[in-house]
């Protein structure tokens, strides 16, 4: 659960611009708008956009389309020549970007070159890794990218119960790869990545919450943030993720003891607003949920990026969602995205 941290912030604001920030204005009215109207409302184009590095993972988590290698969509890497194309057109109004939908980044030969792209265009950039291929010479790399925010999942302090969940993964390894990190940005005299130790609370880890935290001082990252999980059939809970503590769930038990989505679903999501999704080969999808592209709103090899964000199809995805966001597959298991900023 983040925190609010000065210099992060800081660094954030940093990125604004009179464009930007007009952009984020008319965004965030026309989102409310839409909300009393009860019709979609879109002014402005994104604040955050999501790239996809790669849908390749070197690990095999259960609730993870990359790890149990379920995708129908095509997988691949994302093109450094594609990826500046795609953000000479939006980085004017960008603010926000996230390398990072399916797979693992660092698998991405070029990947820390497009976050120097991005970073020489002053957007906020960010990334999340599983750390296994934080060697030295790659932790140098990233700290010398001006990457500006670095989250690595490390979802239990020993290794039996690492693996739990992160299966295939060395739990030494991302400490190692964390470590690496630490000591670049003394040496380089660097206050970013800001350094975020990711621990998704599920059931075989849930107990080592207060150890994550001390391991976090110890290593030297910059925060903690606990995060909770998705669990696809959640009704039978298959691989045994659902924590007992209900403060880290995304369910609760109801009268019979079946499980149910904790938080009520209200028809609008501020994602649909300010935020989309653009996989390795350049499908547009609303948000991350839809891990296989089944809501395809737009391809970028047929249209570019801005006629895509008011096109029709958005607007029809925008519209179901405020008249029955339950009905739409990857919003009924969906908890996030309903308030500005969450």
């Amino acid at each position: 659960m983040p925190g609010i941290h000065i210099y992060d912030s800081l660094n954030l604001l940093s990125k604004l611009t009179i464009q930007r920030s007009w952009n984020a204005a008319k965004v965030l009215t026309s989102y409310y708008l839409s909300r009393w109207f009860k019709k979609p409302v879109q002014w402005g184009y994104p604040i955050s956009v999501s790239f996809e590095p790669t849908t390749s993972c070197n690990l095999r988590c259960p609730e993870c389309p990359s790890g149990q290698r379920s995708f129908t969509r095509a997988t691949g890497m994302l093109k450094k020549d594609f990826f500046i194309q795609t953000i000479d057109e939006i980085h004017k109004e960008l603010l926000y970007l996230i390398f990072y939908f399916q797979g693992e980044p660092y698998l991405n030969p070029v990947f820390l070159d497009m976050v120097r792209y991005a970073a020489d265009k002053k957007i906020y950039t960010a990334t999340s890794t599983n750390a296994h291929y934080l060697n030295d010479t790659n932790a140098r790399k990233t700290v010398e990218s001006g990457l500006d925010r670095l989250i690595i999942s490390i979802d239990g302090t020993t290794q039996d119960v690492y693996q739990q969940y992160r299966r295939g993964g060395r739990l030494d390894k991302v400490i190692a790869g964390a470590r690496n990190i630490v000591k670049w940005k003394k040496e380089l005299k660097s206050k970013t990545p800001f350094v975020i130790f990711q621990f998704l609370v599920v059931k075989p880890n849930e107990h080592q919450i207060d150890e994550v935290k001390r391991l976090a001082k110890e290593v030297g990252v910059n925060d903690v943030w606990f995060k909770t999980a998705q669990v696809y059939d959640y009704l039978n809970d298959p691989n045994h993720l659902i924590p007992d503590n209900e403060k880290f769930s995304r369910y609760k038990k109801d009268n019979t003891g079946a499980y149910k989505i904790k938080n009520k679903l209200h028809n609008h999501c501020w994602k649909l607003w300010h935020a989309n999704v653009i996989t390795w080969d350049g499908m547009i999808v609303p948000c991350c949920f839809d891990k296989d592209a089944k809501h395809l709103l737009g391809n970028l090899s047929k249209q570019s990026f801005k006629e895509i964000w008011h096109n029709n199809n958005y607007k029809r995805f925008r519209s179901r969602l405020m008249s029955g966001r339950k009905n739409i597959d990857i919003c009924a298991n969906c908890s996030e995205g309903t308030k500005v900023w969450g």
